[in-house]
């Protein structure tokens, strides 16, 4: 006896196992389409499975609507038989067999969810056992609203439609818990036969299906009389529907880097909409001068999360111009759009204060010669105020005195991915347009910057682990590291940012903002612009204390158009959609961060003990910024007309005074822009000179000095140019110690030297003398 008992177990065992192994796992191997849905759970876009086949992934859940629908079709009792409804079965048996054909099959939900599986075999009594035994096993593994959901998501709708999810939004133009009573019938009723009754033809016969179980439900209670009668004058879906176009290129992301998943994006729907017409109005208008493609990103500060995204002027249908190319993610060239990071470094550094005067003369350092954008130049220009204005000269004599390396190291750690050669491939163009970024990478390193000082002020003065990192564009559950305070000192701190986004404050708005500032309520935008050479690129970046907007605009064949800058158009769009968003109250100083040092007013540099104009600013803690080598004391005559010294003039008689005094090159330039600026008196005749009076400005390097050759192959000239304090000043010239002849006012002499070393000696009527020397590498 208990031998039998024993088998009996081991049998029920077996085929208890049996049972709960026989089905696959998974149940299904079928590709999903990659779906997009924004922050809000609405569709973005979606792109079709690798077998062709819309077939959305599978949702949480099913509508209630269409449950009830589908189980009213389809098996009413589904929640009370265990897969296999034995009276379904025989009724289905008797009906066979009283037609003499197959016209019901006795199947439960979850023997088609089995059916589905095994891809639709053909019907017949093994394949029906089959069936039964995969469906047992089926109600051991899964729950039923989980079945439910697996009928849901696989079901065949009709041509290459898959699942509900796909089926709601292929025929109805919306999601599955948006459907009315008559929508979710005609859905419960197509999987029935989806290849003879299909939206569009044979309309009668699925008409009379959806009526059919719509009346079944009013008989039944599920919906009351008005509801049927409004249900059944609904009109049936006559075509299949284009899916939304809302963000192409983020669904082109997001099928390359998450295919086959539904992406919880963190598009904002609403604003990604908003963000997508601004970009069609502005390419209008530009497109008129033949500049076809616009890129934006705008990004919340605080979590870093993406909350639009334009990869491009394209609407999923009409190609031009490689409007399907992603901008957001393509290499090009950065213009000026760097120069705030490394004003923030050397400010961060303590190099410079807020105040610094930099050198805005001719500069050459070997075959690089940096310009203004409007060709022009200052003298000297306060820091600040370079950056403001986008200065290239000053900028890159920032970058000659920061050094290349450092900076390259330095954009680096901030995110900038593309920069994939050695710092001298770059040299000091880096800082010009020498480089390439994606407006990806540059959202992400002026985000981060930001969000720096933001979670230092509300960190109680700590900073995050990781203060540079990447944007976000999937919403899911997250450990925001940065967010996590942390003592350790960043790569840049907090008080220099605030004063470079001070700095940015200063920018000059485009013509459609004038007169911005007199508005109370007007909100305070720091911002950049940059223009690549030839004008194939213009950039604009905007910041406040919530969020970021970056905006690039040009061709994506790299095809330069006249006009094409940061300034007239891409700062135009940055500004509309700045007021799409809410305004942002100004980030806090960081005073923990920053201290008070006293400078000289004209220089900007440390007060020095000849600086009689003092200022106090702030900057970062322990700045190193130097004494000021602008002011010297002079001693004058009793007259304070000529300058003398104690070899030619009695002390007592001096009068000493303190005077800022810029190298002749700086002062030729600094002096036309600023009529308060004093010149020097003149020495005495016959006193001594102690500060130079002249100073070449071309040419800058002296080592190497190439000849230019002309169109008709002779030997061009060049030109040395020098300035000189004093405007009556004649200047006599020498070259290896033979006469050229004398300059007055504009002092220029234009040469043909011979290849080699050579001396050129200039001196002034007052005895001045300055030497150079010089070698002539090339006559081409």
């Amino acid at each position: 006896m208990k031998k039998r008992l024993l088998i009996i177990f081991v049998l029920l065992l077996i085929l208890f196992l049996g049972l709960l192994f026989c089905a696959p796992r998974p149940l299904f191997n079928s590709p999903f389409s990659t779906v997009v849905e924004s922050a809000g759970g609405k569709l973005l876009g979606a792109r079709i499975a690798a077998d062709e086949q819309w077939r959305f992934p599978a949702l949480d859940s099913i509508p209630e609507k269409y449950e009830k629908c589908l189980l009213n079709f389809e098996d009413r009792y589904f929640y009370y038989h265990p897969g296999i409804n034995l009276v379904s079965l025989s009724r289905a048996l008797l009906q066979n067999i009283k037609e003499k054909k197959i016209v019901s099959g006795g199947s439960t939900i979850t023997m088609q969810v089995c059916r589905m599986a095994r891809k639709q075999k053909m019907r017949s009594i093994k394949n029906k056992i089959i069936e039964m035994i995969w469906a047992l096993n089926l109600e051991l593994r899964f729950s039923k609203k989980e079945i439910l959901n697996l009928y849901a998501s696989h079901a065949p709708f009709g041509g290459n439609v898959v699942g509900l999810d796909a089926a709601a939004w292929r025929y109805f133009s919306r999601p599955p818990a948006e459907l009315s009573w008559a929508e979710s019938a005609t859905l419960a009723v197509l999987p029935n036969a989806p290849a003879l009754i299909y939206p569009g033809r044979l309309d009668k016969k699925l008409k009379q299906k959806r009526d059919g179980l719509l009346k079944k439900m009013m008989t039944i209670g599920e919906i009351d009389t008005l509801t049927f009668q409004l249900s059944i004058v609904e009109p049936l879906p006559e075509k299949v529907n284009p899916l939304p176009i809302n963000s192409y290129h983020l669904v082109e992301k997001a099928a390359q880097e998450k295919n086959g998943q539904r992406v919880h994006s963190t598009i904002n729907y609403y604003l990604q909409q908003r963000v997508t017409e601004l970009v069609a109005r502005h390419n209008k208008k530009l497109q008129a001068n033949h500049i076809n493609n616009i890129a934006v990103v705008v990004a919340e500060i605080g979590t870093k999360e993406v909350i639009s995204y334009v990869g491009n002027v394209f609407d999923g249908r009409h190609f031009a111009h490689d409007n399907h190319v992603d901008i957001v993610q393509a290499k090009r060239s950065t213009g000026s759009i760097l120069k705030p990071f490394l004003y923030c470094k050397m400010i961060d550094e303590g190099l410079i204060t807020p105040q610094t005067l930099i050198p805005d003369i001719p500069t050459r350092f070997g075959g690089f010669t940096p310009t203004n954008f409007d060709e022009d130049f200052n003298g000297a220009v306060p820091a600040a105020k370079a950056l403001a204005r986008s200065l290239n000269i000053p900028a890159v004599r920032m970058l000659q005195s920061f050094g290349v390396a450092p900076f390259y190291n330095f954009l680096q750690k901030a995110g900038m991915k593309t920069l994939t050669e050695y710092p001298d491939y770059y040299g000091l163009s880096l800082i010009l347009g020498g480089a390439e970024v994606t407006l990806w990478n540059l959202t992400g390193m002026y985000t981060s910057l930001v969000s720096i000082l933001k979670n230092y002020n509300e960190n109680d003065g700590f900073y995050g682990a990781t203060p540079f990192s990447e944007l976000v564009w999937e919403k899911k559950k997250q450990e925001f590291e940065n967010n996590v305070p942390n003592d350790v000192q960043p790569e840049i701190r907090a008080g220099a940012i605030y004063l470079t986004l001070q700095a940015l404050l200063e920018v000059k708005r485009p013509e459609s903002e004038s007169g911005w500032d007199e508005f109370a309520s007007a909100r305070n935008i720091a911002w950049k612009t940059g223009t690549s050479f030839g004008f194939r690129d213009g950039w604009a970046v905007g910041m406040t204390a919530d969020y970021i907007v970056a905006v690039w605009v040009g061709n994506a064949d790299g095809e330069g158009r006249q006009g094409l800058t940061g300034v007239t158009a891409a700062a135009p769009l940055l500004f509309d959609i700045f007021s799409l968003l809410p305004v942002s109250k100004w980030l806090e100083m960081p005073f923990d961060e920053l201290e008070k040092i006293e400078i000289c007013a004209e220089s900007g540099f440390r007060a020095g003990l000849n600086c009689d104009a003092i200022n106090e600013v702030w900057v970062q803690k322990s700045s190193k910024a130097g004494v000021c080598p602008w002011h010297k004391k002079i001693h004058l005559n009793d007259t304070k007309t000529y300058r003398v010294n104690a070899k030619c003039y009695p002390v007592s008689k001096m009068i000493h005074k303190n005077w800022f005094v810029l190298s002749p090159a700086m002062e030729y330039y600094f002096k036309q822009r600023n009529p308060s600026y004093s010149v020097l008196p003149p020495m005495l005749p016959g006193c001594t000179n102690d500060i130079s009076n002249m100073e070449f400005i071309y040419p800058r390097q002296w080592n190497n000095v190439f000849i230019p050759t002309y169109l008709d192959g002779m030997p061009g000239q060049i030109v040395f140019e020098l300035v000189h304090r004093q405007k009556k000043a004649t200047v006599f010239w020498h070259l290896d110690e033979k006469y050229l002849g004398t300059t007055s006012g504009i002092h220029q002499f234009a040469l043909n030297p011979e290849k080699g070393w050579h001396t050129i000696n200039v001196t002034d009527n007052l005895g001045n003398q300055i030497s150079k020397r010089f070698q002539v590498v090339s006559e081409n």
